[in-house]
Formats: C-alpha cells, structure tokens, sequence
C-alpha cells in the first residue's frame, strides 16, 4: 500500500467537506486557502472522488461540493482507492508459493495497512482531528479570557 501526496490531500480535502458540510455545499477555494492545496489540483482530485460516488457538486450561486454519503460510512481506505490507482487491495497478491518470502511479508504489511485505514471512517478521522487540534485553533481558555 503505497500513502501518497495526492491521498493525503484527499483526505483533508474530505475532512473539510465533513466538517463544513451542515453549513451547506463547500467550495474548492475554500478547502484551497484551508488546506494550501491549489484549486486546479483539488479540480484534479474531486473529479475522482466524484467518479467513485464519495463527493456530489452542486452548480451555481452557493454551489460546491457535499459529501456523496454520511462520514461514518465512508472509509479512508475509500478515499485513498479513489484518488491514487497504485493502492493494492488486500488479498491481490499472488499464490503463497509465487512469492519470494521477503516480497510476502511487504505484501502482508501492506495488506494490514490497508484494512487499518479501511476500520477508521471520515467521521473518527474528523473527530479525532478535531480533538487534537481544537487547543491550537483556539488557545487555552486563559488565552481567550485575556484578549
């Protein structure tokens, strides 16, 4: 399993989309100054997500993006097999007997990284994001009491 630049965007992008989505559809200039990611690269990306059903656009005056499907039904193993076509999926491996013992064991490792990333849905991905950085967006509370 191979973890790219191009799926790790993915998956902020997606965590942009979850945590805004009840405020209505999300732009890709928004996720763009959110996240430092350039709008014709988001372009790029969502035009697979949409292709794998993750993301629906909306058109016009207060369009963007929503997401296809509730967070906690969506996978970060989804994500990333959408984005980024060099992801193996487990059980892809050839025959025990075919492979050298040393490429069967990366084989193995991949395939457990793999269903990691499978077992943590977009909505605990947003919740344990949001749980750790919620301190340096905001300042302790005796940071706010003295503004």
């Amino acid at each position: 399993m191979k973890l790219s630049t191009k799926g790790r965007h993915a998956v902020t992008a997606m965590m942009e989309l979850a945590l805004y989505q009840k405020k209505g559809p999300v732009t890709l200039a928004d996720i763009s100054v959110q996240q430092s990611i350039s709008i014709s690269y988001l372009e790029q990306l969502f035009a697979k997500l949409r292709q794998h059903s993750l993301v629906t656009g909306m058109r016009g005056p207060g369009g963007g993006y929503c997401l296809a499907r509730d967070a906690s039904e969506i996978t970060i193993a989804n994500i990333l097999n959408a984005v980024d076509d060099m992801i193996k999926r487990p059980g892809t491996p050839a025959a025990e007997g075919e492979v050298p013992g040393s490429l069967l064991m990366w084989q193995r490792l991949s395939d457990r990284v793999y269903e990691y990333l499978d077992g943590i849905t977009l909505a605990e991905a947003v919740e344990i994001q949001t749980d750790e950085t919620q301190p340096e967006l905001f300042g302790s509370s005796m940071e706010q009491s003295a503004a």
